[in-house]
């Protein structure tokens, strides 16, 4: 009988303590949140400054509680923008775009002829320009056999133009509607007996079938020899880049800049403060988990802030490959001035996170993150939304931070009885240690028992 009860107890134990749930106190940070269009499913587009809160790299210290303290079942999309692409690059067919030398117009006007798929066959000015009155002004990229979003352009010139070229790229489909893209900007430089030279252009990664590239400085455009159109294929779209606020670095050797980043993050871009006119700075990014490990490779570069005809051309990011970082350090060759005996002011970029939840009972409802204890909880979208569908993603009802508040506390600081909120917890923890106290009491009854006779 008494085996019974024991076993009894010890199973009440067991259910009891898997019924002490986590909640709101259990975590660092607690941010109201505000909901809007059509449940039960909500989609939180994580804000940068509140995902730094986090304790673990992963989120998986993320968790959605509602009125009443319980976890609502939820799932991350935080899928880096390389992670399922394919990535091809397409050499492509360009056509000049003639103006008059004393033309106002912005664009040159020409005529057009292509075959039937579109592809293009002829581009001419539209009125007949006399020998040396001609002046090129741009390009036209023929993009319609490239059925993916296009990523980037990568450009090559004669050699005697040298110096840097900046352009307007716009796109197409018909030829006759135009979606400005953007400056594009590349140089081909002389440095300390050294040619540096930037080709790469980076593009909204949308479809197009046609690109159009205008000079602005200088006003006339080179003589292409090459034009490529990098595109990538996905089945998805990828989440856009959040930047940071500027974080501020050491130096404490010539022409090494090193800074700490808040946790380790997968960071996809870097911006370096370019505070002094006529920078030019050819660089080299590491990164590494922590210090203990070696530096690693991640970038290289030229970047620079000059000033021509009266205006600042900046080229001061760099692509970085989105593995798991918490230190950076930029080694810069001094042979350009360098940037200066203190370390500039940088902010990364990473990609956002999605938080979809399905909320269950009733609001306000709160987001709350900073634990080093807690399991990952998070479910994959598919088992989340049985009808899942990345179409579907985007119908969802929208969560949003209230008011841009963040409510931080102290897992030290937090005390059942002031509280007055883990009363259960308390009790489940009791009812625990009176089993296991009963358990050893009957155990050492049974010792001190004298053997029965035969």
């Amino acid at each position: 009988m008494n085996l019974k009860l024991s076993l009894g107890a010890v199973g009440l134990c067991a259910a009891l303590s898997a019924h002490a749930q986590e909640t709101p106190a259990d975590f660092t940070t607690q941010v109201p949140l505000s909901l809007s269009g059509e449940g039960p499913w909500y989609r939180l587009e994580l804000p940068l400054a509140v995902q730094l809160n986090a304790r673990q790299t992963d989120l998986s210290d993320v968790r959605v509680f509602n009125a009443a303290g319980e976890a609502q079942a939820y799932s991350l999309a935080r899928e880096q923008a390389q992670s399922r692409e394919n990535r091809v690059v397409n050499d492509v067919k360009w056509f000049p775009l003639y103006d008059s030398a004393d033309s106002s117009a912005a664009v040159p006007s020409v005529r057009v002829q292509s075959n039937a798929n579109g592809t293009l066959v002829q581009v001419q000015p539209s009125s007949q320009l006399e020998a040396g009155e001609e002046v090129l002004r741009g390009w036209l990229l023929d993009a319609s056999a490239i059925k993916a979003p296009l990523q980037q352009l990568v450009l090559d010139w004669t050699s005697e133009r040298d110096g840097f070229q900046r352009f307007s790229i716009e796109a197409s489909d018909d030829l006759q509607h135009w979606q400005p893209w953007g400056d594009g900007q590349v140089a081909r430089l002389s440095f300390a007996d050294e040619r540096v030279e930037q080709h790469e252009v980076n593009l909204p990664g949308q479809s197009a079938r046609y690109l159009r590239l205008l000079w602005k400085t200088p006003e006339a455009a080179p003589m292409l020899t090459s034009a490529q159109l990098q595109s990538a294929s996905s089945s998805y779209l990828p989440q856009p880049l959040v930047w940071s606020e500027p974080l501020a670095g050491s130096s404490t050797k010539a022409g090494e800049y090193t800074w700490q980043l808040p946790m380790g993050l997968s960071v996809e871009r870097l911006q370096v403060e370019l505070s002094q006119a006529n920078s030019l700075a050819p660089v080299t990014l590491s990164g590494r988990r922590e210090s203990s490990l070696p530096w690693q490779n991640l970038s290289s570069g030229l970047l620079y802030r000059l000033t021509q005809n009266g205006q600042d051309v900046v080229q001061n990011q760099l692509q970085v490959p989105g593995q798991v970082v918490q230190q950076l350090k930029l080694t810069v060759d001094e042979r350009g001035g360098g940037l200066g005996a203190q370390a500039p002011a940088v902010r990364f970029a990473v990609r956002s996170t999605q938080v979809v939840f399905l909320a269950r009972g009733a609001g306000p409802y709160t987001l709350a993150l900073g634990s080093a204890t807690v399991k990952a909880a998070s479910l994959p979208l598919s088992t989340l939304i049985p009808d899942y569908s990345p179409k579907r993603l985007a119908t969802l009802g929208q969560a949003k931070v209230d008011g841009g508040a963040v409510v931080t506390s102290s897992l030290t600081a937090v005390t059942p009885i002031a509280t007055g909120t883990n009363w259960k917890k308390i009790g489940l923890w009791a009812v625990l240690l009176l089993g296991v106290a009963g358990l050893a009491g009957m155990a050492f009854s049974l010792l001190r028992k004298p053997p029965a006779e035969n």
